[in-house]
């Protein structure tokens, strides 16, 4: 077990946390949650001890041991790649050079004999003989080729060394394990198998994700951070989200008798209870929301941005139409013979093993780009808005919130006065004096959700999405997500967000080297089909 004992932080005037008492116990996954700023990572530090908290303790079962995915990319540039996996159980690599050390002494005596033995014990108890084939097979398992493994941290790809640092946390099963965001940087098939190995862990983890698949896959609890305190909740995120939303329903709802709104209540529980008995989760995970009480379900505090698309106009029969499309960058072939009509009612999810293949796609599709060949058209009722990856050269003039939306008006708006403004800012969550902020200081998160005010702005009946939720919190990610559901028009997304490209798209495209793969189907269909993955792999050869 692993608790905070009355755990106080404040930068300033600025109290992060107050009095903070919480435990975290063994079989349990914990995702910690909340608004960006709120602490999340922090708490993580106060917990490994690479921050004091200015009053509290952290308290830990006597002999456990605690891994940490680290954040510091360089810090392990000397060392083989399997050589910081094996680091990542201090113990085990101190006795192991001990020993070595032991062994390589001129005057080997009786005593150092007697001494090596018991390090031999101690290594075995540890798993120590076993320790490089396991490190190396976590390692494949996480995506790195058996010939990095004696390449040295400084050789490898930035990509490369996360998926090292993230094996050296796995490694050797640790009894806490604290996770922050460790996703980044992993493709679809890789998150996949690190949410069926936490899934199934018998020890402690906490994750800071902002993947709502991944933390619907593998948590037990959500522990959210809110208001300088951190509350812990029976369920997953979507659970978390779900229930407190419908518990606020039910106590706003003033002409609903009380027995109704707890059969509501129970019902809803019910329902989630046999879905997660569906999941991946190891079997002693599925009890949890079995055992829940009514009253551990609170309304969330959270606010929430209002993230709806309203078209001026329907879309008509032609909407994009793509033939022979073809990039390549640096003699790689991005993609070619990209052909394919886009219909009424389509939300397509994009994919490509390549991320660049995407941007350059939709930059060329926003005339942003230029292709090696082919053309593309689109119809003359077509109102896009467009989210790129990349918008900080949107921001580079010291503007006010105010003055940078208004260039954007439509010419079809006659009356954008001030309050018409502040009400599109008002929806992403900008309000009061927030709105003379300049955008040169703005945040990762903040920009992002000024250009969803822009796209909001220009009455879209095509949106166009590169990596929506890059920067944003749960917050802005769950309220955009819903916002592509409800939306009646066409969506062309790409996301490494799983629960959004599932929950959002109809259709899938994925664009290879060697041509489109193109299904009328969701996402998780389309991972889980035979015939397509058998396809995937030929059009990668």
């Amino acid at each position: 077990m692993i608790s905070a004992r009355n755990v106080t932080l404040a930068f300033g005037k600025r109290v992060l946390f107050d009095e903070v008492n919480i435990s975290f116990t063994k079989g349990n996954c914990y995702g910690i949650i909340g608004a960006n700023g709120a602490g999340k990572s922090t708490f993580l530090k106060i917990l490994s001890g690479e921050i004091e908290p200015n009053k509290g303790t952290v308290e830990i079962t006597p002999g456990e041991r605690m891994a940490v995915l680290k954040q510091n990319q360089f810090e392990f540039d000397e060392q083989t790649v399997l050589n910081t996996v094996l680091m990542g159980h201090k113990r085990m690599w101190e006795v192991m050079h001990a020993k070595d050390a032991l062994y390589a002494k001129e005057d080997f005596t009786e005593e150092d004999g007697i001494k090596a033995g018991e390090m031999e014990a101690e290594f075995g108890e540890m798993g120590g003989y076993e320790s490089e084939s396991n490190a190396a097979s976590l390692l494949s398992d996480l995506g790195v080729k058996e010939e990095m493994h004696q390449d040295l941290m400084k050789d490898i790809p930035s990509n490369f060394k996360l998926r090292v640092l993230l094996a050296q946390s796995l490694f050797g099963n640790p009894d806490i394990l604290l996770l922050d965001e460790p996703t980044n940087g992993l493709d679809i098939e890789t998150i996949g198998w690190l949410e069926n190995f936490l899934a199934d862990y018998q020890n402690i983890v906490l994750v800071v994700s902002h993947d709502r698949h991944f933390l619907d896959t593998v948590c037990t609890h959500v522990s959210d951070v809110d208001r300088s305190k951190i509350k812990t909740f029976t369920g997953n995120y979507s659970f978390w989200y779900e229930s407190s939303q419908l518990m606020a329903r039910q106590m706003s709802d003033k002409n609903k008798k009380n027995e109704d709104k707890r059969a509501a209540l129970l019902d809803f529980i019910a329902r989630f209870s046999a879905n997660a008995s569906k999941s991946k989760q190891a079997t002693s995970r599925k009890k949890a929301l079995e055992k829940l009480t009514i009253e551990e379900i609170e309304p969330s505090n959270r606010k929430y941005p209002g993230i709806i698309f309203q078209p001026l106009r329907e879309v008509g029969n032609q909407i994009l139409n793509v033939e022979k499309l073809k990039k390549e960058v640096d003699g790689r072939v991005l993609f070619k013979d990209v052909s394919f009509s886009v219909s009424k009612n389509d939300k397509i999810a994009f994919l490509s093993r390549d991320p660049l293949a995407i941007t350059y796609f939709f930059d060329i599709i926003n005339n942003n780009g230029k292709a090696d060949g082919g053309t593309y058209e689109w119809g003359t009722t077509i109102t896009s808005a467009y989210l790129p990856m990349e918008h900080n050269a949107f921001f580079n003039e010291p503007l006010s919130l105010m003055d940078w939306l208004r260039q954007y008006v439509p010419s079809h708006v006659t009356d954008a006065d001030e309050p018409f403004i502040r009400g599109f800012l008002g929806k992403m969550l900008f309000s009061g004096d927030d709105v003379m902020k300049k955008t040169n200081v703005l945040s990762g998160g903040e920009k992002v959700r000024c250009m969803v005010s822009k796209m909001m702005l220009q009455n879209p009946n095509v949106t166009i999405l590169d990596q929506p939720t890059n920067h944003l919190d749960l917050e802005s990610i769950q309220s955009f997500n819903e916002g592509c559901q409800n939306f009646p028009g066409v969506v062309l997304i790409t996301s490494h967000d799983h629960t959004f490209m599932q929950t959002v798209a109809n259709r899938v495209i994925e664009l290879t080297p060697k041509g489109i793969i193109d299904r009328l189907m969701t996402f998780d269909e389309y991972m889980e089909d035979k015939r397509v993955q058998e396809l995937r792999a030929e059009m990668y050869a």
